[in-house]
């Protein structure tokens, strides 16, 4: 079974991290996967590359087009070829009436053959009863629990301090930095020193969380927030928001946090998930990602099953 992948190649590294492992999960699978990076911004600069994913998904023996974000998905539609599956990520989403007819009306035009949303959430908002509701499975060989005090040495943290990890980039506002900072400056304890998380490879991003003491995120929304799994995979204690699938993702497990967006709840959450930090080191976090069965190999073998049954159809 082959397999293209279709999404944004205008990443600072090319091809997202989160698709490209998606993919290399699914090969070891047993799918062969190829990628076809869209290069171009715009809503021009994405038509251009029709002539060229065309040429390729039409040379290559293709059984189906994945396509990741929706307007990879309109560009795949565009082709008239191979079957189509849609991963929608969370923005796409999100994005406001407008986008969500888009969606729609390709959905209806181009019959896609599946949509994979990332959250239950994100199901009831596009509205789409027959959506597969699967998450971006965590890479367990890479976010893993590893020694503290050589990943801050790693890193050059003070060994001596606390180290909080905001774990996006404060300068996308959905991501609400505001109110960490609020509840950092609320919590007044000079040994506390706050980290963003910008710019940073995706195959070092297991040192951060593990040099990290706790991981917080307060987005407004989020689809099914990568940063937060991974950091569970490596037994990281971790506050958040109750954005997308959050609270199913820590369930009742000691360690995690949801707070509101409130910046005295979020410091009190701060300070409890510090304490925890200090008194029992690390969380069972990565049974929990077992538990739920979003493992990248799991997750993985999920895809491939959608994928078989549709081109059996």
């Amino acid at each position: 079974m082959k397999v293209l992948f279709v999404s944004s190649g205008n990443a600072q590294y090319g091809i997202s991290p989160i698709v490209k492992k998606q993919g290399e999960s699914l090969i070891k699978a047993g799918c062969n996967v190829d990628y076809f990076p869209i290069v171009g911004k715009g809503f021009w600069g994405y038509l251009k590359n029709i002539p060229q994913l065309m040429k390729q998904s039409n040379s290559k023996n293709i059984d189906i087009i994945h396509a990741h974000y929706s307007l990879s998905a309109f560009v795949a539609s565009l082709t008239f070829g191979r079957p189509i599956i849609v991963s929608l990520m969370g923005s796409d989403v999100k994005g406001g009436m407008f986008f969500k007819f888009i969606i729609r009306l390709f959905h209806f035009l181009f019959s896609w053959k599946g949509i994979i949303v990332k959250s239950v959430d994100l199901k009831q908002n596009l509205g789409f009863k027959e959506c597969f509701v699967i998450p971006n499975g965590v890479d367990i060989e890479q976010f893993k629990h590893i020694d503290k005090l050589f990943c801050r040495q790693q890193l050059g943290w003070s060994k001596d301090k606390t180290h909080v990890l905001f774990a996006a980039n404060p300068e996308r506002k959905e991501k609400n930095f505001s109110l960490t900072s609020e509840a950092i400056q609320l919590l007044n304890n000079p040994e506390v020193e706050l980290h963003v998380l910008v710019d940073v490879p995706h195959e070092k991003i297991h040192i951060w969380h593990n040099a990290s003491d706790v991981i917080i995120l307060t987005s407004f929304w989020e689809g099914s927030p990568n940063v937060v799994k991974e950091a569970m995979a490596c037994n990281i204690p971790v506050i958040s928001t109750d954005v997308g699938d959050v609270r199913w993702l820590f369930g009742d497990e000691p360690g995690y946090f949801i707070t509101s967006f409130n910046s005295e709840d979020t410091a009190k959450k701060l300070k409890d998930a510090l304490v925890f930090s200090k008194e029992m080191g690390i969380t069972k976090g990565r049974d929990r990602i077992y538990k739920l069965g979003i493992d990248s190999n799991t997750v993985a073998n999920k895809i491939s099953d959608i994928y078989k049954a549709i081109i059996k159809k």
